[in-house]
C-alpha cells in the first residue's frame, strides 16, 4: 500500500472515529437515555418523566459546556483538556442531584430513579479520578447506558451488541488521541460496574 493510500485510510479512520465520538457523546446519551427508559418502564407517562430528567441531567450540563466553548474557556464539548473539566463536571453532579431528589419526591418510575442514581454513582467515581487522571467519560457513559438498556430490552443481545458499541467508542477515543487504552478501559469498567451495582441495589 502506497503512502497516498495509507493516508487516505488513516483519514477515513479518523473521520469514523470523530463520527462515533459525536454520536455517542456523554451529553447526548444522558439526554436520550431517560426518556427511553421511562417509556419502556411506564409508557408515555414515563417518557415525560424521562424528558424532565433529561433536561436536568443532560440539558443543563450541555448548556454550560456550550457556553464555555463559545466563550473560549473550554476546548470543545468533549472536554479534551482534563484541567478544564472540573467546573462542568461539578455542574453535572449538582444537576443530577436535583433531578434525583425531584424524581424521588414526585414518585417517578423506579427504573428511572435507578437510572439517575446510576448516573450519580458513576460521577461519584469518575469526577475525583479525573482531577488527577484523564478517565474516559465516553467509555463510562456508554458502558453504563448498555447496562441500563439491558434491563428494558432482551438482556443477552443487548449486552452483546452493547459491548461492540462500547469497544468502538473506546477505539474512537484512542484513535483521536484523546485517551490512552488504559483510560478508556477503566472508564468502561467504572461505567459498567456502577450501573450494574446500582440497579442491583434497586432490585432490578
Amino acid at each position: 500500500m502506497g503512502s497516498r493510500e495509507l493516508a487516505r485510510d488513516e483519514t477515513a479512520a479518523t473521520v469514523a472515529a470523530r463520527w462515533v465520538t459525536g454520536v455517542f457523546a456523554p451529553q447526548l446519551l444522558v439526554i436520550v437515555l431517560p426518556p427511553v427508559v421511562g417509556l419502556m418502564a411506564d409508557g408515555w407517562p414515563g417518557a415525560w418523566w424521562g424528558l424532565g430528567a433529561s433536561a436536568l441531567c443532560g440539558g443543563i450540563p450541555a448548556g454550560v459546556i456550550l457556553a464555555g466553548v463559545r466563550s473560549g474557556r473550554l476546548d470543545s464539548h468533549h472536554l479534551v483538556d482534563r484541567a478544564s473539566r472540573t467546573r462542568p463536571l461539578l455542574v453535572a453532579v449538582g444537576a443530577v442531584l436535583v433531578a434525583l431528589a425531584l424524581l424521588v419526591w414526585l414518585g417517578a418510575p423506579r427504573l428511572l430513579v435507578a437510572t439517575v442514581t446510576a448516573m450519580l454513582a458513576a460521577l461519584a467515581v469518575t469526577v475525583p479520578v479525573t482531577l488527577r487522571w484523564k478517565i474516559s467519560f465516553h467509555a463510562a457513559v456508554s458502558a453504563g447506558t448498555v447496562v441500563v438498556l439491558s434491563r428494558v430490552l432482551p438482556a443477552a443481545p443487548t449486552l452483546a451488541a452493547g459491548a461492540l458499541v462500547v469497544a468502538t467508542v473506546c477505539w474512537a477515543r484512542v484513535r483521536l488521541g484523546h485517551h490512552t487504552s488504559a483510560q478508556v478501559a477503566v472508564g468502561a469498567l467504572v461505567g459498567f460496574c456502577t450501573a450494574w451495582v446500582t440497579l442491583g441495589v434497586f432490585g432490578l
